[in-house]
């Protein structure tokens, strides 16, 4: 349960802490907060005007360097690529540290460092083009494509952005740092299939199987981390996109049968469960998702032009809403049940990823 400093001070005021508690509290969070590099913890979350402008701005810049360049970007020529990469890492690392370090500004410091870090594709694309290695481990493309297709040219690129984030971390303790290496690592699964299993060329259900098993290994780094995480978010984003690959894979199987359609609804029900159990939104939303997709499939092809499905659903709706009246009126004794068996890394923080 999250508490401010307001929250403190009106408890002081009440009685239920000395003044004296209050101010050794209080300087106790400052300090654990702002530690130096081998503290620093990435600062807890918000939804206000400033966060959503400092990340749609970040992501905006990684956008214009990779996803949404046009053709004439990539004509710059290798040359021309990396030295722009290198100046845009060189310049956004330098306004970040000022950021982070001497203005105490934790996330829009740290977006400018994550910013600097996506650039590490675009010059190790730039290099490989310069040096006429591009295209030797797959068919040659654009700087564009990397965020589109999957090709063996990729990897290098991969390992580069990956390597990046992990030194910027090093120095940074920045969350959405690990979003940028999470999708490289994701990026780098695809690109590594087609090696692993032999084959030229991976098919789709190949790669819709790879994206299963990276999703649940990426899952249970995220629950590790959780379970040794005491400061900041860490995890956010690996149940974020570990959830995207497993999910994304289970979701795209076709020529299943009936039973393994109602299994699926099962799957992402049990998901709801976790996210009530550990508090992380991530889990209802792929969750809820998955079974809208199953019952979507339901009305469209089991129960087409039947008459009594809207209401058999309707009565399924307001289950569900009784479930939810029931949980809050035994809210206390279900949390406290968690809290004695789960381990303290995994009890419920708040609602986040």
């Amino acid at each position: 349960m999250p508490y401010s400093a307001k929250d403190l001070r009106d408890a002081a005021n009440a009685g239920a802490i000395s003044p004296a508690d209050l101010e050794r509290l209080l300087a106790f969070l400052a300090s654990s907060a702002g530690q130096g590099p081998a503290g620093d913890v990435s600062p807890a979350a918000k939804f206000d005007a400033a966060h959503v402008l400092w990340y749609a701005g970040a992501l905006i810049v990684i956008g214009a360097m990779g996803l949404f360049s046009t053709l004439a970007f990539t004509q710059m020529g290798g040359r021309a690529l990396t030295a722009c990469a290198i100046a845009y890492a060189v310049g956004f690392s330098v306004a970040g540290h000022h950021l982070w370090h001497d203005k105490n500004l934790r996330v829009p410091g740290g977006l400018l460092i994550a910013i600097a870090v996506s650039m590490a594709p675009l010059a190790v694309y730039g290099i490989q083009d310069e040096l006429g290695w591009w295209g030797k481990f797959g068919k040659p493309g654009t700087v564009q494509d990397f965020y589109v297709w999957v090709k063996g040219s990729w990897i290098f690129m991969e390992i580069a952005t990956v390597a990046a984030g992990i030194v910027a971390l090093r120095y940074y303790r920045f969350a959405f740092i690990v979003a940028i290496i999470s999708v490289a690592l994701w990026f780098m699964s695809m690109d590594l299939a087609p090696w692993f299993s032999g084959m030229a060329h991976a098919d789709f259900e190949m790669r819709r199987r790879v994206s299963i098993w990276f999703g649940l290994a990426v899952l249970a780094v995220a629950w590790i981390v959780d379970y040794r995480s005491r400061n900041g978010d860490f995890a956010f984003w690996l149940h974020l996109f570990g959830l995207m690959a497993f999910w994304g894979g289970i979701s795209a199987s076709e020529g299943s049968t009936e039973l393994s359609k109602a299994v699926y609804c099962l799957l992402n029900v049990g998901l709801i469960v976790i996210a009530v159990i550990l508090m992380r939104r991530a889990y209802a939303v792929f969750g809820a998702f998955g079974i809208c997709l199953y019952l979507g499939h339901l009305a469209d092809v089991v129960f087409k032009d039947s008459l009594w499905f809207p209401f058999s659903l309707s009565l399924i709706g307001i289950a569900v809403i009784a479930a939810g009246l029931l949980y809050h009126r035994n809210e206390r004794a279900i949390t406290g049940w968690i809290d004695a068996h789960l381990p303290a890394g995994l009890r419920p923080r708040s609602a986040t990823a």
